[in-house]
């Protein structure tokens, strides 16, 4: 069955047709560490990793990257004027721009972690890759599509007819956008910067290309610079949030294709915003969470993540707490199925004679064709409900409970979001989200995140359970 995916620039749903048959290419737009990473910012970043774990599932090998941006994102994304956003996180903590993106790179991979995300095959820094933008500023300057002023570079958007093509955006548009801060040494006010010069900037090298000034890249170079280091001219997909779709998107596809002469992207994938409570998230609304911050309410990061992933990318999200507590019930009531069915399996419960391989070839079949319906995850969770009922209410031999956790196994390799098959003597009595807890637990004493494994101790020990640590795992009695 093809994987069928709405590409943002054509408008359309398109089967994945890798340029290597067998091999998919994608690049993500990562984290600009300068902050927190936030819920809003992992909905796109997980629906990245469902995508990747999908395309595996379905026999493709991937090579995937994900960028970290520690300079040149400006504070006004849809104009080019601002402050550097590492520069004025920098300015704020009193510290430097470089200690900011270590921080916040550190804080980003330990939620990656959390989240149970499959760690890209390459994750590189922008200020790692200065000498190949400064390749490519070089050859579009040599091309004459783009020209410097007072040591700036400038991406001239008038050579380039096909800006606009994937926000959609008419020239009038753009124009009208780019007026709101007028910059005299652009040929055209949309026209975007490559290369910056600023004495007052921390991050500064010496110019990468011919008759260059000391300065710093801008933020859209960058992705280039990557993703054609590791991937090639050409990749299959690239995905981001809808806010990344104008303007660095479109500025990508533009300086990218003018460098090399043939299509950048074969499919564009864009998520949608994330609301809180029905509305837009924000610190002055009192609805802003970071990651830890959901963390540090009790939740664990498999229920974080079954809360930013349960619905399809290109639908909007709405995100409350209450979610969050059916994100919990909905893992319980599917590590309580799995619980029982290792149970028949190992002989700790008596097996029936029930064959269960038509309905986990069902199931798998509902799964795979949601999933390829342009990841539709939601209608992929209902295949899973739908199997949980049929199993609890079968009496299967243990081939056949076999058979099903190789189901639940396949299911969670690909959404994530459900942990690892209970121990079939772990706590049979206790409540289904106490059991769910166990994988989140052992997954942070083995990371040695000390203060999560506390934290699901005492919400145990609040329901009246204890958590008892055996050579064959960690099983529930009451307290």
């Amino acid at each position: 069955m093809p994987i069928r995916l709405y590409n943002s620039l054509t408008r359309t749903l398109v089967d994945l047709q890798p340029r290597e048959p067998g091999h998919v290419t994608m690049y993500h737009c990562g984290p600009t560490v300068y902050s927190s990473p936030h819920i809003g910012n992992f909905r796109s970043f997980l629906f990245a990793d469902v995508l990747r774990r999908f395309v595996e599932d379905q026999g493709c090998r991937v090579t995937q990257v994900m960028n970290v941006t520690d300079v040149g994102h400006l504070t006004l994304d849809d104009i080019e004027a601002g402050e550097d956003k590492m520069e004025a996180a920098a300015r704020k903590a009193g510290v430097t721009a470089w200690d900011v993106a270590k921080r916040y790179e550190d804080e980003f991979h330990d939620c990656q972690r959390k989240l149970h995300v499959r760690l890209p095959h390459h994750m590189p820094r922008a200020t790692e890759f200065i000498a190949q933008m400064g390749g490519i500023i070089d050859d579009l300057l040599q091309k004459g599509v783009a020209y410097q002023r007072n040591g700036n570079v400038y991406f001239e958007v008038a050579r380039f007819p096909g800006y606009g093509k994937l926000s959609g955006k008419v020239l009038d548009e753009l124009e009208a956008g780019a007026r709101v801060a007028v910059n005299e040494e652009k040929k055209d006010p949309r026209d975007f910067a490559l290369w910056k010069v600023d004495p007052k900037h921390q991050m500064q090298w010496d110019a990468p290309f011919r008759d260059g000034v000391r300065g710093f890249p801008g933020w859209h170079i960058e992705c280039s610079a990557m993703s054609m280091h590791y991937l090639g001219p050409q990749i299959d997909i690239h995905t981001g949030g809808e806010d990344n779709m104008f303007p660095h998107h479109e500025c990508e596809i533009a300086q990218t294709e003018a460098h090399t002469g043939v299509p950048f992207v074969g499919v564009w994938l864009h998520a949608r915003h994330l609301l809180v409570d029905g509305t837009k998230m924000s610190k002055s609304l009192g609805n802003f969470f970071t990651v830890e911050d959901v963390l540090k309410k009790g939740y664990t990061g498999l229920e974080l993540r079954y809360a930013l992933i349960r619905v399809q990318y290109r639908q909007s999200l709405n995100f409350t707490l209450k979610g969050l507590d059916e994100a919990r019930a909905a893992i319980g009531r599917v590590q309580q199925c799995r619980q029982r069915l290792a149970r028949i399996r190992d002989g700790a419960e008596p097996a029936g004679a029930g064959d269960l391989a038509p309905d986990v070839a069902a199931a798998n079949a509902a799964f795979t064709a949601a999933m390829s319906d342009d990841l539709n995850v939601s209608e992929a969770l209902a295949a899973v409900f739908d199997f949980v009922g049929v199993a609890n209410k079968a009496q299967p031999t243990a081939a056949g409970a076999t058979a099903a956790l190789a189901a639940f196994a396949r299911f969670d390799d690909v959404l994530g979001c459900f942990g690892p098959e209970p121990k079939a003597d772990a706590g049979a009595d206790a409540p289904a989200e106490l059991i769910a807890l166990l994988p989140a637990r052992d997954a942070a004493k083995k990371a040695k995140d000390w203060a999560t494994a506390d934290a699901i101790r005492q919400q145990v020990a609040a329901a009246g359970w204890k958590i008892v640590d055996t050579p064959q795992g960690a099983r529930l009695e009451k307290a």
